[in-house]
């Protein structure tokens, strides 16, 4: 049973990181599981709002794919995947920034707003946030043969971030909710992997910490044990080795390029677990990985 005392504790244990990252600016990449249940979503919401409160400044980047998935479903449009990441045609790119910008960007917006937030959507287009250019994707092909170069449509890469809109919302105390839809020099639109908007937004605002949600526990050892810290030099053995393998490779990737880029740590947790954000940066152990220079 918990007590009136046992709550005291959890408020003195958070004292010091409150103190500690008063001011600090912190990017959450939303995604996984934790965009999917109800509760969850609510949880997620709150953790955002009780950040901003105690004086962190949270900027969230969020997915989509499920979303987009069951959109293209319904529209009996054929989704194709190269390597996980979905080709991307002018179709599909409408489908992409419909859900994406038009509706699960606003359902965050309003989850922070009805729970007590001030929360503010926009996309990579806004305020040119996010400048982005064709992907020119190599596809192995085997030892022996040349990678071949895959059209991956409207999926693009980052080639700016001007993060100038975000610290004029953040300034005015609002949370900037990003969906990861970038724009072309020439006017096109593309989609982004929301991972890398995540890290290339929180390496702009030189952030505190970027968060990434999975719906895994972390990064794991040979034997399946979770890796508490992680070292940039332990990371990329751990990836030679084939240890850290699968779609976790672009999640420590993202963090490493974000420590390049001048963020200072970086944590892969488990968005399954009710209130990660706030027991990953408020308590000594935390619940993921976190990655450091």
């Amino acid at each position: 049973m918990i007590t009136q005392s046992d709550r005291a504790k959890v408020l003195i244990e958070a004292l010091p990181y409150i103190q500690r990252f008063n001011g600090a600016t912190i990017v959450v990449k939303y995604g996984g599981h934790a965009m999917v249940d109800e509760k969850l979503k609510r949880d997620f919401a709150l953790d955002i709002i009780l950040l901003k409160y105690v004086g962190l400044n949270p900027v969230v980047v969020h997915g989509g794919g499920p979303q987009i998935g069951e959109l293209l479903k319904r529209l009996s449009i054929e989704p194709v995947f190269v390597d996980g990441m979905r080709v991307t045609d002018p179709q599909t790119m409408d489908v992409v920034e419909m859900v994406l910008v038009g509706k699960v960007n606003k359902e965050i917006v309003t989850l922070i707003n009805t729970n007590g937030g001030r929360a503010v959507g926009l996309s990579g287009k806004d305020g040119q946030l996010v400048t982005a250019q064709r992907m020119k994707y190599l596809k192995s092909r085997g030892e022996d043969q040349p990678p071949e170069l895959i059209d991956m449509g409207l999926v693009g890469e980052i080639t700016a971030v001007d993060p100038t809109i975000l610290l004029k919302l953040m300034e005015d105390a609002f949370i900037p909710v990003i969906a990861p839809v970038g724009g072309g020099a020439e006017g096109e639109t593309f989609n982004i992997n929301a991972d890398l908007v995540a890290g290339a937004v929180a390496s702009a605002l030189r952030a505190r910490k970027l968060i990434l949600l999975t719906d895994t526990p972390g990064v794991l050892d040979q034997s399946g044990g979770l890796l508490s810290t992680l070292k940039e030099g332990e990371a990329r053995e751990l990836m030679g080795r084939g240890v850290i393998k699968g779609g976790m490779i672009p999640k420590v990737n993202c963090c490493l390029d974000a420590l390049k880029g001048g963020v200072r740590k970086t944590h892969i947790i488990d968005g399954r677990q009710e209130h990660a954000i706030l027991l990953e940066i408020f308590t000594k152990e935390g619940v993921g990985t976190e990655i450091v220079p």
